[in-house]
This record gives C-alpha cells, sequence and structure tokens, in this order.
C-alpha cells in the first residue's frame, strides 16, 4: 500500500532601546509553548494546516467516509480541540478511505471560496483511490461544503492522489502523485509527481503531466515513491516539496524541486535537489517524517512546517503516525532549510503573534568582545567563540526573553537552526540544549544583560541562578565563571550584532 501515507522565518526587524547603557533587540510576541505532536492519533496522518481571519484549521485523513476540521486561535490548543465533520461521502466508488485532504483559498467562478481536495475510493483499499474536490458556501474555512466534481487528472481515470494547488504567474495548477512507467496502482510502475493546469478550481484543462520520478537512491529506500506535493514560495522563487520513499518506513523524507524554467507543466523547467532536505532523526527519536503542508504565523513572519511521524522506526503508515509543526528559516542562497525533526519531549514556542504571551527576539550573533574575529557558535552542542562562522546558522541565536524571567533585563538564547535549543550552563560549561520545560532548566538558560565588564557600551551576561558569575570564553570555550582581573572582563564582555 502506498499512503504516507525556528527555525524560524526571519524578518529581521532591529529596534535599539536603551538598558543600563547596552543596546537590546526589539521583540514580538510569540504564542503559546507546545510540544509534538500538536494532535495525536488517529485522524493524524497527512496533515494540512492554515492560519486564516484569527484561527488556526487542520485536517488530516480519517480513513473513513468522514472529513473532519479542527480550530484553535493558538497552535498548542489544536491537540484538544473538537474534531467537527464538515462532509461524508457518497459518490460513486468514493467513500471511504480519506487521504491526505488539502485546503486552498481560491477565486472560482462563486467568487473567493475555501476548495478542500482529497483522495478517496471504495472501502477496499487502495487501488480506487482518486482525487475529489469540495467547495465552501462561503469564506469560512469550516464550511458549509458542496461536492464540486472528481478531477479527470490521468488518461483512462488512472489512481491518482494527494492534491495540492500551485499558484505560478497567476495561473493555478494542481500537482498530485500517479503512476508511471505502468498502468495503474499495484502495476510495478514508479509513484511519480505530475501537474496539470487549472481552468478552474475543480476542472484541469488536460491531464498530467510528468515532472519528477523516483529516481535517486533515498527516493528508493522500501518503494520507489514520489508523492504529497506541497509548493512553497519565496521572493519570487517557487519550490515544490513532496515525500519520498515508502511511507511504512522508517526512511519516509521529504524532497524538493525548484522551478527554474518559465513552462511549470514541462519536466525541464524542474531542478530536483540532489539530497532530501528533512528526515528521521534517530537521536530525537522521529522516523518517517514527511506528507506535510506550510503555514504563516498568525504576524505573518515566520514560515512554519507541518508533517507526520512516527516515534518508532517499527511503526508503519496507519494511524500510529501523529502531527508536529516547527518553524523552518531560509539558507542564505535564498532556499528553504527545514531543520532537523524535533522531539516529543522539546517544548517549543508558538507562531509569532499568537494571542498569547512570551516573546520572541531578532537573530543576533555575539561577537567577543578581546576577539573581534570570532564568534559564540555550537559545534556538536559544544559552544565556543570561533573565527570565520559567518553566515554559519551555528552562530546565530534569537535573544527572547529569559525563560526564568520575563524582565526586560534578562534574555535566553535560542539557537535558529535547532529551534528549542538553548545555551545553557550544566556543570558552569554552556552548552546548547533541549528545553525540557523544568525550572532548572529555565534558570540555567536565563541570563542579566549588564553593561559589559570591560567596555560600557558592549554586554556583559550573568548568570540568573549563579549572579556571582558571568559568561566568559576560555581556550575560547563558553562557561560561566567569577571574574577577577582585566583579563577575564574582557573574556566575560560581548557584543549582539546583526
Amino acid at each position: 500500500m502506498r499512503k504516507r501515507l525556528r527555525r524560524w522565518l526571519i524578518v529581521a526587524v532591529c529596534a535599539a532601546i536603551t538598558l543600563l547603557g547596552v543596546a537590546t533587540p526589539s521583540y514580538a510576541a510569540d504564542g503559546t509553548p507546545y510540544q509534538n505532536p500538536i494532535v495525536g492519533a488517529p485522524n493524524s496522518a497527512d496533515p494540512w494546516l492554515g492560519y486564516y481571519n484569527g484561527y488556526y484549521y487542520y485536517t488530516a485523513t480519517t480513513w473513513t467516509g468522514n472529513i473532519y476540521i479542527r480550530k484553535s486561535t493558538t497552535l498548542a490548543g489544536l491537540k484538544n480541540a473538537p474534531e467537527t465533520k464538515v462532509f461524508t461521502m457518497s459518490q460513486t466508488n468514493a467513500t471511504s478511505n480519506m487521504w491526505a485532504p488539502s485546503m486552498h483559498l481560491l477565486d472560482g467562478p462563486n467568487g473567493k471560496r475555501w476548495y478542500l481536495y482529497y483522495s478517496a475510493g471504495p472501502s477496499s483499499c487502495c487501488g480506487g483511490q482518486r482525487q475529489h474536490v469540495l467547495e465552501s458556501a462561503g469564506t469560512d474555512p469550516m464550511g458549509p461544503y458542496t461536492y464540486r466534481g472528481k478531477l479527470n487528472l490521468m488518461p483512462n481515470d488512472a489512481w491518482a492522489i494527494d492534491g495540492s494547488v500551485m499558484t505560478v504567474s497567476n495561473q493555478n495548477y494542481f500537482v498530485f502523485s500517479a503512476f508511471s512507467r505502468g498502468t495503474g496502482f499495484g502495476d510495478g510502475g514508479l509513484q511519480s509527481l505530475y501537474i496539470s493546469r487549472l481552468t478552474n478550481p475543480w476542472t484541469v484543462a488536460a491531464t498530467g503531466a510528468l515532472i519528477s520520478e523516483p529516481t535517486l537512491a533515498w527516493e528508493k529506500q522500501g518503494n520507489p515513491v514520489n508523492e504529497g506535493p506541497y509548493p512553497l514560495q519565496r521572493n519570487g522563487r517557487t519550490f515544490l516539496t513532496y515525500s519520498a520513499s515508502y511511507c511504512g518506513g522508517p526512511d519516509y523524507k521529504i524532497g524538493m524541486l525548484e522551478l527554474t524554467g518559465s513552462n511549470p507543466l514541462s519536466a525541464s523547467s524542474w531542478t530536483k535537489k540532489s539530497t532530501p532536505i528533512f528526515q528521521r532523526n534517530d537521536a530525537n527519536g522521529v522516523y518517517g517524517p514527511a506528507h506535510h503542508s506550510f503555514f504563516k504565523s498568525p504576524d505573518g513572519t515566520q514560515d512554519w512546517i507541518v508533517y507526520h511521524a512516527n516515534s518508532s522506526a517499527s511503526d508503519g503508515c496507519g494511524t500510529t503516525r501523529t502531527s508536529r509543526a516547527q518553524p523552518i528559516s531560509w539558507n542564505s542562497d535564498g532556499t528553504p532549510n527545514l531543520g532537523v525533526p524535533v522531539s516529543t519531549s522539546t517544548v517549543l514556542r508558538g507562531p509569532s503573534g499568537e494571542p498569547a504571551g512570551g516573546s520572541q527576539g531578532t537573530i543576533q550573533r555575539i561577537q567577543s568582545f578581546n576577539f573581534q574575529d570570532r564568534y559564540v557558535r555550537h559545534s556538536n552542542y559544544a559552544v565556543r567563540i570561533d573565527p570565520n562562522v559567518s553566515p554559519s546558522q551555528d552562530a546565530q541565536f534569537r535573544a527572547v526573553t529569559g525563560l526564568a524571567n520575563n524582565g526586560s533585563a534578562y534574555v535566553s538564547f535560542e539557537s535558529v537552526n535547532f529551534p528549542g535549543y538553548y545555551l545553557r550552563h550544566n556543570n558552569y560549561v554552556l552548552r546548547l540544549e533541549p528545553n525540557d520545560g523544568s525550572s532548572t532548566f529555565a534558570q540555567d538558560a536565563t541570563f542579566q544583560k549588564v553593561a559589559g565588564l570591560a567596555n560600557s557600551s558592549w554586554t556583559s551576561f550573568r548568570s540568573y541562578n549563579f549572579p556571582d558569575r558571568y559568561i566568559r570564553h576560555s581556550n575560547y570555550v563558553l562557561r560561566i565563571d567569577t571574574i577577577s582581573g582585566s583579563t577575564a572582563q574582557q573574556d566575560a564582555t560581548f557584543r549582539l550584532v546583526n
């Protein structure tokens, strides 16, 4: 059976205010802290999540003839939000096995409406799967919905799943997964990616054009699969991310195409990245992380991913999969950086702009006063000062309100490329570690900003729970120490720079 089944996007807005003569970063409101999964089993595979008019909306695979949507003002609130049934299927050969719903707000013949695309088939799984579409009565994502029809995506009405809408140059396209080099499900063909131009939200201009087959080794673990395509666009560039390899194994993962030509319907216009961009993380206990979508934070400043994953390498592609979410960032070359899937024990800050507290600082580097070519960076979770780290994300931190004290003089440093990981002292040595939610961690990871011990226009960072100690470097390694003498004062003086 072939079913699948921050990093924070940075908009650097710097504002300087004066506190004890020290320049400090500006802040925007974070949301409610949460831990993955955001939605647990059973209706939690192949998630779609969006934010619209003050609410998050969430839907996922049910394996039944029913489609449900959850609604919440916070990401954390989705876990316990009620499931509202918005549609029960009764169409010929489409009464069960609902997979991979995807919602899009589009201009159609009836004005702006929500369109909910899903895969479905008869009760016997899974060769009957085809793509279907619903239309909302207005602009409320909760509906009510009307069935608009089946999309005629492949010659001879062949198998097709996992569709979503991509808009390029004001033209809507439908991207989906079907079989190439064969006649359909179960005949030994390659499950691949296709695209069709939409003439309206429920009608395609022609059957699909092949744009990607699973040809690379990492796309063929278990079975050769390309499925679950979902677009991600930024600064005029279009990326089409997708799930690769067999969903029933731990190596289900995310790959990426980029539209580098002018015609989305032509395979030659797409360039495939040779390596996956998101995959299993055994250290964090996350397996098969894929079949995903992307969404914006409420204030529009961050990009986030929602995906499903298993907590055991032996789990398959059924109802064990749970939905997880985390922020993403962007590489210096303009490509998305999805990072690594975080552990379910990691406490994450909710998306920026939610109606709940916290604070989210701007991206900063921490420059040494007496070795000004060196910056604080993490390497294998150890923390030191090194030269030539720019633009390495290992040397980028988000200076956020202190985890143990939300006063304006207190700060914690969250890693940009390991969201949920903070600088904290452990036996007086600084390390990058995941926030376990404990008060001890919060205190170990909180520091008071004071005027620099060697130069008052710079900054020193006093330990919150050992106030006689300051962050300083010693043989380039960071630790907290009592400070005596001019050399130690210089070692304990830093500057936050963008």
